[in-house]
């Protein structure tokens, strides 16, 4: 069977093979019943068994399915290590990032050829002395299949070395202490946090965040690294509402250690000194519905970011002798046309992120004269992020830049001078060059005539006949932000002739706060009809059509692209689907599953009637209907402990048993790792390769 087919002769062919059993027929799930009764709506779940793990009924299922789709796949085999060698071969592998200073260190990561992971370095004092290895993870790593370092902080003395290792992908991590000075581990190790720590000023004391059942932060203890760690450690805090989470953190002045708790719509935080780490914590302000705030520490005062009267955000100083609310005197007011997203202190500058008319603009305050100015970036569409600057006392100022068509730059400024250079900008092997692309932003308008951004990019000289394969992505939740930021792995598809374009549909904050509270809650169905608007536009720019659009999403935007899938199936020739949220109604029910009770926020809880009939109407699983639907890849991870893999396993099986067409639906289950997939910079390209490979198939593309 040769490869070079177009993307409808390759899936007819398929179908013929299987109907002949060359290939195998794609699983079929067993129908048991189980009834669900909610305000008198009586619901027969046919799947819920899947929910089984460990099960070997549930075992044998999800591995028949990965059997399925890997024989359906089998044909693309040459096309995907064509791809995996593509995406490899534009990576550096002996590559080290730029150097930050901390506390007397030049901290930095370097990678060597062939090896997956990261090893972690510094250099004391100067860029010449030699080198230390505080943690190479590629050790730390040997002998799992999965491994995910998680924070690594370093004692105030420079002596001691906390980092947090999950080697399943449940985000459950134990954290280690390893002495830099022999090199030896410590004889303490706590299990189930977040990974990160708190170090109070002696060096010895630490502060971490123990998980419960359902994986939420919730219990703030303290400990002593000269002792073996045991479950007698000290309990500081205990947030007992479900719809809390708590997490501790050292300020940058490392003055005060902090306890922040909050929930998507409500913060509060205690403050400690960190030179008396055995003393009470004090709340800042108590927390109150719907107000949401952070801290950050300088000289005297205290600096509040706040949505107080601000949907916004403003910043408030206020005196650490005196922090609750009444004392909080404004700095930098909200305006209804910038969110302000987050603030760096320096001992001489307050340093502000900011997002206007879904840009990231980044403004500098001086402490001194209160002068402030922007930096200015000028392109049309870019991301630019604060990047590693974790020393109060300096004027200098990095910075992360990147777009669609600009490779990940790392840029430092004097705040005093304004004088800027660039540091090193990350190398994109075998040619690339920049002048080949373009890349801009588009508006479409949407049925309730609201202006949605498209962040788009494509080769230079595309002719918009309406013929072109597209990838569509969104996320659409949380308030998150989809920045446009450069993908290496991306050009094999541009230069295959694909458009690549990221719609910021309601339900982030592109376009600020209120962008996102109209994409929650009972507003949710904004971010489908956004992502379906901006999908129509792009077929009225003649970017392409029906038969040649994929639809991609992850997560909270694979529950998106699914809940699409049921409204315009139409639309879309393929929809790709990661780890997708797809059974809202039955998770957000369950308060034994992770995240369950955090949620409510964002998703509204089902357990009022008026919230349950609204996300019913929009859950994939409960809305899959007997009709045509796009050919669709749906990937999860087994021990995924965000999204767990019964949710896509079961709505993959109601789809086979309902769907009325004979396009793919090819369901692949990753046994070894979680929610972000493979661990590791080469396996997870493996993953890349694959997917790309279903798409270019699809899209008829011959290769």
């Amino acid at each position: 069977m040769t490869k070079n087919l177009s993307g409808l002769i390759f899936v007819a062919l398929l179908l013929q093979l299987s109907a002949c059993n060359f290939i195998p027929k794609p699983p079929i799930a067993e129908k048991i019943p189980h009834q669900m009764v909610m305000f008198g709506d009586t619901r027969i779940d046919p799947y819920y068994w899947l929910n089984m793990r460990d099960s070997q009924k549930v075992l044998d299922y999800l591995i028949a399915e990965n059997a399925y789709t890997e024989a359906m796949m089998e044909p693309t085999i040459p096309l995907q290590e064509k791809l995996y060698n593509e995406m490899r071969s534009r990576q550096k592998e002996e590559d080290v990032t730029v150097p930050v200073f901390l506390n007397g260190y030049y901290y930095y990561i370097r990678y060597e050829e062939g090896k997956e992971y990261p090893i972690n370095c510094r250099k004391k004092g100067i860029l010449d002395a030699p080198e230390e290895i505080i943690l190479d993870e590629n050790e730390v790593a040997a002998g799992h299949r999965f491994c995910q370092v998680a924070s690594i902080d370093i004692s105030p003395d420079n002596q001691i070395v906390a980092y947090g290792v999950d080697t399943i992908g449940s985000r459950k991590f134990t954290i280690h202490f390893k002495n830099l000075q022999t090199g030896k581990l410590i004889n303490t190790k706590i299990d189930n946090t977040t990974g990160a720590i708190a170090w109070a000023n002696d060096s010895k004391t630490v502060f971490y965040s123990k998980k419960d059942k359902s994986l939420r932060p919730f219990k703030i203890f303290r400990h002593n690294i000269s002792s073996p760690y045991s479950n007698n450690d000290v309990l500081i805090y205990h947030e007992t509402d479900e719809t809390f989470d708590a997490h501790v953190f050292t300020s940058k002045s490392r003055e005060y250690i902090f306890i922040m708790t909050s929930s998507s719509t409500s913060s509060e935080y205690r403050y400690l000194s960190a030179n008396n780490p055995l003393s009470e914590f004090k709340v800042i302000q108590p927390r109150q519905k719907g107000i949401e705030y952070g801290v950050e520490h300088h000289a005297d005062n205290f600096y509040i970011r706040t949505n107080w009267n601000a949907e916004n955000f403003r910043i408030m100083e206020t005196p650490i002798s005196k922090p609750t609310m009444d004392n909080w005197k404004e700095l930098i007011p909200q305006r209804k046309d910038v969110l302000v997203m987050n603030m760096d202190v320096f001992k001489d500058f307050l340093v502000i992120t900011e997002r206007k008319d879904a840009l990231i603009q980044v403004k500098v305050h001086k402490w001194s004269d209160k002068s402030e100015f922007y930096i200015d970036f000028g392109e049309e569409v870019y991301t630019a992020l604060p990047a590693g600057n974790p020393e109060f006392d300096t004027p200098l100022f990095m910075y992360f830049y990147t777009s669609l068509t600009t490779p990940g730059s790392t840029y430092e400024i004097n705040l005093h001078t304004q004088e800027r250079k660039l540091l090193k900008q990350n190398e994109v092997l075998g040619g690339y060059n920049p002048d080949n692309y373009q890349t801009k932003r588009l508006w479409a308008q949407t049925s309730d005539s609201v202006n949605v951004p498209i962040s788009i990019v494509h080769k230079k000289g595309l002719e918009l006949n309406g013929n072109n394969p597209l990838l569509i992505y969104a996320y659409g939740a949380y308030g998150y932000s989809e920045n446009p930021i450069f993908d290496a792995n991306l050009i094999s598809l541009l230069d295959r002739g694909f458009v690549y374009a990221i719609a910021h549909v309601r339900g982030g904050e592109e376009m600020g706060r209120n962008w996102y509270e109209k994409g929650k809650m009972l507003n949710k169905k904004n971010t489908f009809t956004d992502f379906i608007d901006c999908t129509e536009y792009l077929i009225e720019q003649k970017y392409s059509n029906p038969e040649k659009i994929i639809a991609q999403g992850g997560s909270a935007g694979g529950l998106l692209v699914g809940a699409v899938s049921n409204i315009r199936p139409d639309l879309y020739k393929a929809i790709i689907a990661e780890v997708p949220f797809v059974d809202v109604v039955t998770s957000m029910l369950d308060t034994s599953m992770p995240l369950t009770t955090g949620e409510y926020e964002e998703w509204g809880n089902p357990n009022d009637s008026v919230f349950y009939s609204y996300i019913k109407s929009y859950s994939p699983y409960d809305q899959v209907k007997p009709q045509e639907y796009p050919n669709m890849l749906v990937t999860t991870s087994y021990h995924d402990s965000q999204v767990q893999y019964f949710e896509p396993a079961k709505w993959v099986a109601k789809l086979r048993s309902t769907k009325t067409d004979n396009n793919l639906l090819l369901f692949k289950v990753d046994m070894d790792s979680g929610h972000g997939g493979a661990s590791g910079r080469f396996k997870s390209l493996k993953d890349i390769a694959f997917t790309y490979a279903f798409m270019i198939k699809i899209a008829g593309i011959e290769d």
